[in-house]
């Protein structure tokens, strides 16, 4: 496991439960934009910790940090897919230059690396789906929405029990025939990369720093698994704690907020490693 945890220390894991901690709480310019020194100065403290390439489970911070994922897939060396379940689609233009930023950092990954193939968004607000699609229309860009899919928080809120989202028709046969891509004998599976956003559970799994959605912890997981039964996951990223000045709200103490959090972290882990050491 490899990520950026709680005071902006980088967490890192992998299958055979090795964790390493690369502390990067002194880097400035990080909080919700990162601009080209931060960007340099992360990349330098993750190969200083002698970390080569993507693989394993990143833990990082709050949603602030979310463009670590742009960070990390700059390390694929291969084709590949990116999965994001996210409340937003972090598909915005920065508000100023073009520094990289928790808001637009998946557009930066459709932008800057060649090996990506395409882009599914899972659990984002509605309204925000027709929002950026004007937004990118509007500026000339919409072309880069060829290579996304969405699957609202509305298409989620379908899955209900006993109705598993395997079975659901439309929203998650659109994912599965994206994630699949022609090769000369066919349609195979591909390799893909998952970014998870906790802010697209709801509060009754974890608290954020960010307006929440309304996925369970056991559609999220069902989803994972059947994303790995078909192709090969190059790396996995997990951010969305509680806000660092959070003195608690309508739904959690600050107590709650953590012990819910760092339950969720710890069912993820073991989940997502078990994964990893299961036989394809």
């Amino acid at each position: 496991m490899q990520g950026l945890k709680g005071d902006s220390r980088l967490v890192s894991a992998t299958s055979n439960a090795e964790i390493l901690y690369i502390d990067c709480a002194d880097i400035p310019g990080t909080d919700c934009y990162c601009d080209d020194e931060a960007v340099e100065a992360i990349r330098r403290r993750i190969a200083e910790a002698g970390v080569t390439d993507a693989s394993g489970i990143h833990f990082f911070d709050n949603g602030n940090y979310h463009y670590m994922s742009k960070i990390w897939t700059d390390m694929v060396q291969e084709p590949f897919s990116l999965v994001v379940f996210d409340h937003h689609p972090d598909m915005q233009e920065p508000r100023f230059g073009n520094i990289l930023s928790c808001g637009g950092w998946v557009k930066k990954v459709l932008e800057e690396n060649k090996f990506i193939d395409n882009v599914v968004i899972i659990g984002v607000v509605d309204h925000l789906v027709d929002e950026i699609r004007a937004e990118l229309s509007q500026a000339g860009d919409a072309n880069i929405l060829d290579k996304v899919t969405f699957i609202k928080e509305s298409e989620l809120c379908e899955i209900a029990a006993p109705t598993s989202f395997s079975r659901t028709p439309t929203s998650f046969s659109r994912m599965r025939e994206s994630l699949r891509f022609p090769t000369e004998s066919g349609m195979t599976e591909g390799r893909i990369y998952i970014s998870i956003d906790k802010d697209a559970l709801s509060t009754d799994y974890a608290a954020t720093n960010w307006d929440q959605g309304s996925l369970d912890v056991a559609t999220l997981k069902e989803i994972i698994d059947d994303l790995a039964a078909g192709h090969k996951i190059l790396g996995i990223d997990i951010c969305g704690e509680r806000a660092r000045d959070f003195a608690g709200d309508e739904y959690h103490t600050v107590q709650e907020a953590d012990t819910l959090n760092s339950e969720l972290n710890r069912e993820l882990a073991e989940f997502l490693t078990s994964l990893a050491s299961s036989p394809t």
